[in-house]
């Protein structure tokens, strides 16, 4: 599903949209980051530990599987509270941030979990890589084109925001910013709408190769034609390829395949774009099909080339996102 959804009985439309803006603080927040990202592999090694395997068979199969039973009570208060203190000993950073790690390292071992009964995740403690951290809503204040984060109790970073393309909490009716996501580099903002005077009808999207099929009882059937997306990385394709087989004879072949292969890209960009606001244009709230490429793949070459030039993840990104200005 989308960022989009209805609450029944009100008729008003809730918009969850995420933007993403640069900032020169990386310096500044990076010992934090590092300081958070060892917090949160520092509960899921915890988490890890209160972990047992047990036996189960595989439905309609004579095979047994491995899955995950928690030894002690990990959604209890009393365990939360214990954990929360045994990490503020020696935390130099306001508490809160302690109180995110925990709920983020919750939130990677659930997704690890589902993922693992599934089939698509390995039997191996997930841990955090990347330098991020989510700020709670009481650690951020929005001052004007400023976003205040609180590092340490009197102590802040400001992130500017005067260079965003999108409204903010105050400057559109009924709107709120989420718990932003920061690393070195960006800060993630959600923000959310509530928009009373949409109109336009929910409508459910099927992805297929060749178009994008909508249904809505109010509009019926709609189809959007992707053929043209699918012809460019078509014809990128056979570009590169002839490269590719001139490659041992030519120096600079690379530099031709890194040329088409940024050609492909914007021009498959402008086009998911389009796409985009053309959905946005025809209705409120989307519901989209969570596709997964790696159970579509058979034995055919062709089909496999298909599936994988797919841009059903971009279009997704692109909605879920609110990446789509105003036209």
């Amino acid at each position: 599903m989308s960022g989009c959804a209805l609450i029944k009985g009100h008729r008003v439309f809730s918009v969850l949209r995420s933007y993403s803006l640069k900032h020169e603080c990386g310096e500044q927040l990076e010992p934090l980051l590092l300081a958070y990202r060892d917090a949160v592999n520092r509960v899921l090694e915890e988490l890890w530990d209160n972990i047992e395997w047990e036996k189960e068979k595989v439905k309609g199969k004579k095979q047994w599987r491995l899955i995950p039973k928690y030894k002690a009570d990990i959604h209890s208060g009393e365990y939360k509270k214990k954990l929360r203190e045994s990490l503020l000993v020696d935390w130099p950073y306001a508490a809160h941030w302690v109180d995110s790690a925990i709920k983020t390292a919750y939130s990677i071992l659930k997704s690890w979990r589902k993922n693992y009964v599934k089939g698509e995740r390995k039997r191996r403690r997930p841990t955090a890589k990347r330098l991020f951290a989510r700020a709670k809503q009481t650690l951020i204040k929005l001052e004007g084109e400023r976003l205040r984060v609180t590092v340490k109790p009197g102590e802040y970073v400001y992130l500017d925001l005067s260079k965003r393309y999108f409204p903010l909490p105050g400057e559109v009716s009924s709107a709120g910013l989420g718990e932003p996501i920061i690393t070195p580099e960006k800060v993630h903002l959600p923000v959310h709408y509530e928009d009373t005077q949409n109109s336009n009808p929910s409508v459910a999207w099927d992805f297929n190769l060749l178009s994008l099929d909508g249904y809505s009882p109010e509009t019926g059937w709609i189809r959007i034609d992707t053929k043209k997306l699918a012809s460019i990385h078509t014809s990128s394709f056979e570009k590169r390829r002839s490269v590719q087989r001139k490659a041992s004879k030519s120096k600079k072949a690379g530099r031709v395949l890194a040329k088409y292969s940024k050609r492909e890209r914007n021009r498959a960009g402008k086009h998911q774009l389009e796409i985009a606001r053309v959905i946005q244009s025809l209705c409120g709230p989307v519901g989209l099909e969570e596709l997964k490429k790696q159970g579509m793949y058979t034995r055919s070459r062709i089909w496999n080339r298909r599936i994988s030039r797919s841009d059903w993840r971009s279009i997704t990104r692109i909605l879920v996102g609110g990446w789509v200005k105003p036209g």
